[in-house]
């Protein structure tokens, strides 16, 4: 009888210790959860010293040699957001590398960078010069749309085939202020979950708080790489004619963030552009809309867009 009520007493303790990271840090258990799942389907973690700063990336390697795929995340975001598709282009043959730029998820976040486009599209540059990744299909989410596309123009030799998803890197009005990514308070953490997803419910209050805080832990280099970008210096609206590789435009047909409209003018000026709208997805749609993603992805891809 003791020692089953000192099993008890040890398992309630377990219990509620277990509550109590959960209420405290409930990203963080998501996180980890995330990550026993990428790890289960065979997705790595690995790190590397790309121009003197450690550079987080996650690595899935099939089980033949495949084609190079290089993915790159959005303002905010980290490899991990790409978790959704890269079981799923692993097990197609695709070996697939997805890195935390600079000053994001598990990368460094030198204090004296600026954290522009430019110096985003070096980091991914050298880092695949790091890995010896002489070329590889190269995709790209928001953000990282603008940087891989950069990359491909000023960097042909390195990109076969571009993917791109509700990206950025061209003119458009925007409807929203530029502390949307920096919330402070619930009403403007809902704010920004109605640009990103058309389905944006309010977050239970130790979610929403767990989220300010890290939004607000990262918002000094958010804030350094929208300020670039506004200034627009790597605006690509008169290049986008002279990319040469097949291109994958995909978009959420609800996205708010940047509309539909902006994938239309891309798809305009580069020559050797497909452009996919995904119906009834946000922003988001890589993630919350992943399979229809993957199932267009895979389409262009077999399609015998790459060279």
């Amino acid at each position: 009888m003791k020692l089953f009520l000192k099993s008890m007493s040890f398992l309630l303790l377990v219990l509620f210790a277990a509550g109590v990271v959960f209420f405290t840090n409930p990203l963080w258990v998501n996180d980890q959860v995330v990550a026993l799942r990428l790890w289960r389907a065979g997705v790595h973690s690995h790190y590397a010293t790309v121009d003197g700063n450690r550079i987080h990336y996650l690595e899935a390697k099939p089980g033949a040699d495949g084609r190079t795929l290089v993915l790159v995340h959005g303002l905010g975001a980290r490899a991990e957001d790409w978790a959704p598709l890269i079981p799923r282009l692993k097990a197609q043959g695709y070996h697939v590398y997805a890195l935390d730029l600079l000053g994001y998820g598990r990368s460094a976040r030198p204090a004296d960078a600026d954290y522009s486009v430019s110096l985003e599209e070096k980091t991914v540059v050298d880092f695949m010069q790091t890995l010896h990744l002489d070329h590889a299909i190269v995709g790209g989410w928001s953000m990282g749309g603008w940087v891989v596309l950069k990359l491909a123009l000023d960097h042909p030799e390195l990109a076969d085939t571009l993917m791109v998803y509700d990206s950025a890197g061209v003119y458009f009005p925007p409807t929203w202020a530029a502390d949307l990514f920096t919330p402070s308070d619930p009403a403007g953490l809902f704010r920004l979950q109605e640009m990103l997803t058309p389905a944006a419910k309010p977050l239970p209050g130790f979610v929403g708080r767990d989220a300010i805080r890290k939004l607000q832990r990262n918002a000094w280099i958010v804030n350094r790489s929208l300020a670039s970008m506004t200034a627009g210096r790597d605006l690509l609206d008169f290049r986008l004619h002279s990319l040469k590789q097949p291109t994958l435009l995909m978009w959420g047909g609800e996205d708010r963030l940047i509309p539909p409209a902006t994938g239309e003018a891309m798809q305009r000026e580069i020559p050797h552009a497909e452009l996919a709208i995904v119906p009834g997805c946000g922003h988001l749609a890589p993630s919350e809309c992943s399979g229809a993603v993957f199932a267009g992805t895979l389409k262009f891809l077999k399609a015998g867009n790459t060279e």
